[in-house]
């Protein structure tokens, strides 16, 4: 069957080029199942209220019987199939299944989906067991010796083939199975593969000798995954390498070719290269509220539209992509460029007053959530994690180089009239590629500038003293981050391993200068920041040479209805590229609820990021092939996620954690920001 629905085949007229067959009344907010390239769960709707959507007008059907005890044809497919995101890339025509194995013999009944929709109201309604409870019909997801097998029969678009599965927390065994695949394979007209959902699935396929295909490999296989939805209007640019980037504007559409490190404030961003949900740039999209999407050969698909002003819906079910009229491109307000690049005020109240009393260096142990006002929210948030004592956790041990320290070396050597000076540059305003060589020659300034005596050699004395003198990251916590509709996430600098004190005073004021990286003052531009109202802290921690390392988030980062999800990256080895986003990392989700582990995607990297014994970082050769997390740790780290949003009254959190051995290591703790426009 030849798949048209991709992005390619969508075009409806020269200034249309759409994903979507429906209007956006009818986009039903759903990203996670769109993620796991499998149909909603019915199983978890009835715990969980499905979203409001404009009711459908209800198309007539054919009488159709309540099930078949085979399909002979695709027409009996298509007769008792329920389809969602018809004409998507997210199209899934799926038909219900129960295997009774109490019947004598054991009987499939193919169901009419449209008319039941959940297993339970047709083994009720049509009294194959009328009085069945939730007891009862919780053992047919839970216990071997179930009655009816439940399961759903669908055709995978982008792999040209049928499929079938269960709910991802049914307890599978691999007798259970067999009898499933010998059953479903008799009674249909085509071949069928069982779909994994879940790591028990394939373990279970793998001991009864089943082939399968998993979650991950559906996914890579779909041409469209929106990462952020929303809707923005503005021009199209294609960014076919990483110079473009320098010249995009804040009212840009940015079509990438490659998922960039770092990204300036744009209007919303297509990708041609799946990223993971805490990548640099999808972080950056869900602070600045912008929407964000993989779509497959995105630059080929929309080369038509580069330069064109648009109006971009990004949705679960696909994008929509819309040329403006010229009676609305006359209509948009003033390009905002100017307010942008200068650093407007109106946000600056929204930072972190700072505490420019506090000179002192503060070890790890005594910060708590107060002290953001003199370290920055990301140093004291982990003060405050390590208070909490989380069991079968550690904290590497550090200090904090407070505000008052970076305010002093900034007003000694005379930044505010260096800035003024940048900033009056003819240019520096409007052309970002001018502004990011000023930037830049005032980082390679600030990082020669003196540093009062006393005050590094007070930095050499504590990390002697209590760090014993070995290799620490020099990590960012300034003021504005971790703050309300602003995350600041991945826009300052860390120096990985520093081993000497000459480095530890220069890796310091690298620091410091990162106040003035490009994305970082774009980002803020954006949001109202002025450069006068950034203070930067600087948290000095011992180096640990993780096994491996990783970012969660405690919800599901693709639908905000699922509180029970916990949202796992990770590599091998130090984590710095986790959120770097130019290769996949592992991703999984686990729900406390059903507790199945759903992969998303395994990490395909040849080497990893360790400790120098000279000091930085060194790739070493990987294992191919071995995944990241096993089931236990990722039982494990869900179990410590919950706890650590505990400790910050329930409000969830991003947290980077590493493991060394058998321990899990916690090296950071923010709130999960996410807006949306």
């Amino acid at each position: 069957m030849k798949n048209n629905s991709t992005p390619h085949r969508a075009r409806k007229a020269p200034v249309w080029l759409s994903a979507l067959a429906l209007c956006a009344a009818a986009i039903a907010p759903v990203p996670a199942d769109a993620q796991l390239a499998g149909k909603p769960s019915f199983y978890r709707r009835q715990v969980e209220p499905p979203p409001e959507a404009p009711a459908a007008q209800p198309v007539p059907r054919p009488a159709v019987a309540a099930s078949l005890p085979a399909l002979r044809s695709q027409g009996d497919f298509d007769t008792l199939a329920r389809v969602y995101d018809p004409g998507t890339p997210m199209q899934l025509a799926h038909v219900l299944f129960a295997i009774d194995r109490q019947a004598r013999p054991v009987r499939t009944h193919y169901i009419d989906t449209p008319r039941y929709q959940l297993h339970v109201r047709f083994v009720r309604d049509t009294g194959l067991s009328p009085r069945a409870g939730k007891r009862e019909i919780d053992r047919n997801y839970l216990v071997p010796d179930r009655r009816f097998l439940f399961g759903t029969l669908s055709w995978q678009q982008n792999i040209g083939t049928f499929t079938y599965e269960f709910w991802e927390g049914d307890q599978l065994t691999a007798p259970l199975l067999k009898q499933a695949d010998a059953q479903v394979k008799a009674s249909f007209f085509a071949p069928v593969k069982f779909k994994t959902n879940s790591t028990l699935h394939e373990r279970v396929a793998k001991e009864a000798g089943i082939d399968f295909v998993s979650q991950d490999a559906l996914i890579r296989e779909q041409p469209y995954m929106p990462m952020n939805l929303g809707t923005a209007t503005g021009r199209v640019r294609i960014v076919d390498d990483a110079s473009g980037l320098n010249a995009l504007l804040p009212d840009d559409i940015a079509v990438l070719r490659q998922v960039p490190i770092s990204l300036p404030p744009v209007a919303g961003v297509l990708t041609e290269r799946p990223s993971t949900a805490l990548s640099h740039v999808n972080l950056l999209a869900k602070g600045w509220g912008i929407p964000n999407a993989y779509v497959r050969d995105a630059a080929t698909v929309l080369r038509e539209h580069a330069g064109q002003w648009v109006a971009l819906k990004v949705a679960a079910s696909g994008y929509q992509l819309r040329r403006l009229t010229a009676e609305e491109i006359a209509a948009l307000p003033p390009r905002a460029v100017r307010a942008a690049a200068t650093g407007a005020v109106p946000g600056s109240d929204r930072a972190v007053k700072p505490d420019l009393r506090e000179t002192r260096l503060l070890p790890l142990a005594s910060l708590r959530a107060r002290n953001s006002a003199q370290c920055g929210s990301k140093a004291a948030n982990l003060g405050a994690v390590l208070a909490a004592r989380i069991p079968s956790t550690t904290v590497p041990d550090g200090f904090c180089i407070p505000f008052a320290h970076y305010d002093r070396f900034m007003r000694t050597n005379g930044l505010a009239d260096r800035i003024a000076r940048m900033q009056q540059q003819p240019g520096f305003a409007s052309d970002p590629q001018l502004r990011q060589k000023a930037l830049a020659q005032l980082r390679d300034e600030i990082v020669k500038w003196p540093v009062d005596a006393a005050a590094a050699a007070s930095w050499r004395a504590a990390w002697q003293s209590q760090l014993g003198g070995g290799g620490v990251f020099v990590r960012s916590s300034s003021n504005s981050e971790d703050l309300p509709g602003f995350s600041g996430a991945g826009l300052y600098t860390t120096v990985p391993n520093v081993k000497t004190g000459d480095a530890l005073e220069l890796a310091v004021k690298k620091v410091w200068a990162s106040v003035f990286n490009p994305e970082a003052w774009e980002a803020r531009s954006a949001a109202g920041f002025g450069a006068e109202s950034v203070l930067m802290g600087v948290f000095v921690q011992t180096a640990i040479d993780s096994t491996n390392a990783g970012v969660m988030i405690t919800r599901d980062p693709f639908d905000a209805g699922h509180p029970h999800v916990t949202y796992i990256s990770a590599k091998r080895g130090i984590g710095i590229r986790v959120v770097e986003g130019q290769r996949v990392a592992e991703q999984v989700m686990y729900s406390s609820w059903s507790k199945a582990i759903q992969v998303l995607s395994r990490s395909a990297e040849e080497t990893a990021l360790q400790l120098d014994k000279d000091g930085g970082v060194k790739e070493v050769p990987v294992e191919h092939g071995r995944n990241v997390l096993t089931d236990a740790l990722v039982v494990r780290l869900a179990s410590v996620g919950a706890a650590v949003k505990r400790t910050f009254n329930a409000v969830d959190q991003d947290i980077e954690w590493a493991t060394v051995g058998d321990r899990i290591v916690l090296l950071q703790a923010r709130p999960y920001v996410e807006r949306r426009r």
